[in-house]
C-alpha cells in the first residue's frame, strides 16, 4: 500500500486547530486547575472551563455568532477574556480582541474595519465604547461585563446574566429538556487555514491595522512556547502584558498555557508588589512582561524580597536587556531570563536563552526554532532580496527579515500594506540590525519614526494629526527622548500661531480629542519658530529626535504645569 499524503493532509487541516488541542485537554487534564481569579477567589479545574467555554460560545451562537463571523471584545485581562477567546475557537468565528486604551476614535476605525456581530465591553470601558459606536455609527450586539456607572445603556446585555442563562439552558439539554439544544458540533470541514484571530496593530498612518491569524499559526505559536521555555501541564503563568498584545496572548499568557493544560492567573492592572506577593501565594512558575515592568518588579523585589522560589523563568519581550540588567534581574529575581523580539504580525522571532547570558546580553537573541532570520543589505533605490545579506561581523548595519509559521502574512482590507510588509513569504518589519557570525541578532531601531513607550506604538503622524486640530497650531513634529521607565517619552515641537499655544492649552486638548489615546499625548514641549523640512517638503523627525536629547537635558522642555523636563 502506497502512502496516501491526501489522508494526513486531511487529518491535519481539520484536526490539528488550536481549539481541538484545547478540547483535548479538557478530557486530559479535567481534575487540574486551568485557571484562577484572584479578585474573586474562584478557580475553574480543565472540565469547569471546558464547560463555560460551551456555555460562552452557546450564549454567542444564540446571538447569531457562527463561522467567520468576528467578536470583538475591548476587557481587561481576565476570565471573560480568556472564555471569549476559546469560545470563538469552539464557533470556528474571530476572536477581536482590542486594546482598552484607544481613545474611541480609535475603537470606532476598529469596528467600522472589522465589522463584529457581538461586541464585548468591560465597564470600565462603557462609556468610551459607546461614543465610539456613535462615531463609527454602527450597532452590533452589546454585552458588558461588570456594571457600568448608571447602569446599562438601552438595549445592552448583562454578560454575567447571559452567559448564566447559556448554562442553564445547557443543562437543561443534558438532562433532555425537548425546549433546550445543546451546541452542535463546529463543521467537520473546518480547516485550520481559516482565520481564528484578528489583532490591530499600528500602522504607517497611525490608526491600528489587523493582522489576520489563521488557526495553525496560533498552534504554532503556542508549540513555540512551549518549546523555548519550556512550559509542561504543571506550570502556572502569569503575564503581565494586557492580553490583547500578541505578547500577552501568545507568550505564556492564555494561548500556550491552556494548550498544553498549564494555569493562567490573569491580572486585570500591573503593580509590582502584587505580582511579587502572587507568586508565591499562587505557586507561579513563569513570569511575562515587557522590560519596564521587569525593572519595576525588580525594585520592588529589592526594597521587599519575598520567596519568589517557584519561579522557573521570567520572560521579558520587546527591547533588548543590557549587560547590566541581566545580572540585576538574574541577582534579584531568577537566574532565568528570556528575551524575546518580534511583531503583531510574527510574534516573537529571535529568542534570547538564560544560557547566552551575560555574554549575549543587550542582543535579541537568534531565531526560534521554525523560523528563518536574515539581516539583509539596504539600498536606497529597493528592497533587498533575502539572498543580499549583511555580513555577519556585528557591524553592518542592515534591515531584520523574518519568515516564520507563526505569522498572518496579511492585512485586513489593506493589500497595499501587505506588499510593503509581506514579500515572497518574508516579513520585512522595517528594523534595523547587526548580526554575527552565531546569528545572534542586535536591533538597532525602526527604519520609520515609531515611537515605542510602555510597550506601545505611537506614530508621530497620528499625534501630528491630533496638534493641527488645535486653531492655533501652525505646525508640529513629534518625536521621542528616552525615558527610564517607559523607554521612550513623547515631545513635540511646535510652531504656534500665537501664545495661545502653551503647553497645558494643548495638553488639554490632547486629553480631550476622541482620536488620541491619553498614552499617545506629548508628555514635554518646545515651541519653535519653525522645524526642519527636507527639500520635497517632508518632515526630518531624525533631525529633532537629536535634538530633543540636547534640549532635555538643557532644560528647554516644558511639561504641562509650567515645569522643565530635565530627566
Amino acid at each position: 500500500m502506497q502512502y496516501d499524503a491526501g489522508r494526513f493532509k486531511d487529518y491535519f487541516e481539520h484536526q490539528m486547530t488550536y481549539g481541538a488541542g484545547f478540547r483535548r485537554n479538557v478530557a486530559r487534564y479535567g481534575s487540574a486547575v486551568a485557571m484562577i481569579d484572584p479578585p474573586t477567589g474562584r478557580q475553574w479545574t480543565y472540565a469547569e472551563l471546558g464547560a463555560d467555554v460551551e456555555a460562552c460560545a452557546k450564549m454567542l451562537a444564540d446571538r447569531g455568532v457562527g463561522r467567520g463571523d468576528r467578536v470583538m471584545y475591548q476587557l481587561f485581562n481576565g476570565p471573560e477574556f480568556a472564555l471569549l477567546y476559546l469560545a470563538t475557537h469552539r464557533l470556528g468565528a474571530i476572536s477581536v480582541p482590542v486594546n482598552f486604551r484607544l481613545a474611541p476614535g480609535e475603537t470606532a476605525h476598529i469596528l467600522r474595519d472589522s465589522r463584529p456581530s457581538v461586541f464585548i465591553v468591560d465597564a470600565d470601558c462603557a462609556a468610551a465604547a459607546a461614543r465610539a459606536l456613535e462615531i463609527a455609527e454602527m450597532s452590533p450586539l452589546v454585552l458588558v461585563a461588570g456594571t457600568p456607572d448608571g447602569g446599562l445603556p438601552g438595549g445592552w446585555e448583562d454578560f454575567g446574566t447571559a452567559l448564566e442563562q447559556a448554562r442553564l439552558e445547557l443543562a437543561a439539554a443534558e438532562s433532555g429538556d425537548p425546549a433546550s439544544s445543546a451546541l452542535p458540533p463546529l463543521p467537520a470541514d473546518y480547516s485550520t487555514y481559516e482565520e481564528s484571530t484578528r489583532l490591530y496593530t499600528s500602522g504607517t498612518t497611525g490608526m491600528p491595522k489587523g493582522v489576520a491569524l489563521p488557526s495553525i499559526a496560533e498552534l504554532m505559536s503556542a508549540h513555540d512556547v512551549i518549546m523555548h521555555f519550556p512550559l509542561t501541564p504543571y506550570d502556572r503563568t502569569l503575564n503581565m502584558t494586557p492580553w490583547f498584545h500578541r505578547g500577552g496572548l501568545h507568550s505564556g499568557g492564555p494561548n500556550p498555557s491552556f494548550y498544553i493544560g498549564a494555569g493562567v492567573v490573569p491580572l486585570r492592572s500591573f503593580h509590582p508588589a502584587t505580582v511579587l506577593d502572587w507568586v508565591g501565594e499562587y505557586g507561579l512558575t513563569f513570569l511575562i512582561g515587557a522590560p519596564t515592568t521587569l525593572e519595576l518588579i525588580a525594585e520592588e523585589q529589592e526594597k521587599r524580597p519575598r520567596d519568589i522560589s517557584t519561579l522557573k523563568g521570567i520572560v521579558t519581550m520587546g527591547a533588548p536587556l543590557d549587560r547590566a540588567a541581566a545580572l540585576r534581574y538574574q541577582e534579584l529575581l531568577t537566574p532565568r531570563i528570556f528575551n524575546g523580539y518580534g511583531t503583531t504580525e510574527a510574534f516573537w522571532n529571535t529568542f534570547l536563552r538564560p544560557e547566552d547570558l551575560p555574554e549575549r546580553a543587550g542582543t535579541a537573541g537568534r531565531a526560534c526554532t521554525d523560523d528563518d532570520v536574515a539581516v539583509v543589505k539596504v539600498f536606497p533605490d529597493r528592497r533587498a532580496r533575502p539572498d543580499e545579506l549583511a555580513a555577519q561581523d556585528g557591524t553592518e548595519a542592515g534591515e531584520m527579515i523574518m519568515r516564520s509559521p507563526k505569522a498572518g502574512y496579511s492585512y485586513v482590507n489593506l493589500p497595499g500594506a501587505d506588499e510593503e510588509k509581506f514579500v515572497n513569504g518574508w516579513l520585512y518589519p522595517g528594523d534595523m540590525a547587526t548580526w554575527d557570525a552565531d546569528g545572534f541578532v542586535t536591533i538597532l531601531g525602526r527604519k520609520d519614526d515609531m515611537i515605542i513607550s510602555g510597550g506601545e506604538n505611537i506614530h508621530p503622524v497620528q499625534v501630528e494629526g491630533v496638534l493641527a486640530e488645535h486653531p492655533e497650531v501652525l505646525d508640529s513634529v513629534v518625536v521621542s527622548v528616552p525615558d527610564p521607565q517607559w523607554g521612550q517619552r513623547v515631545v513635540a515641537y511646535v510652531v504656534p500661531r500665537s501664545e495661545a499655544a502653551t503647553a497645558d492649552a494643548l495638553d488639554e486638548f490632547c486629553l480631550a480629542h476622541p482620536g488620541l489615546a491619553n498614552f499617545k499625548r506629548p508628555r514635554a514641549y518646545r515651541f519653535v519658530d519653525s522645524v526642519p523640512l527636507t527639500a520635497t517638503g517632508k518632515k526630518m523627525h531624525f533631525k529633532l529626535a537629536e535634538t530633543a536629547v540636547e534640549d532635555l537635558g538643557a532644560g528647554n522642555l516644558v511639561v504641562p504645569g509650567g515645569a522643565v523636563d530635565t530627566e
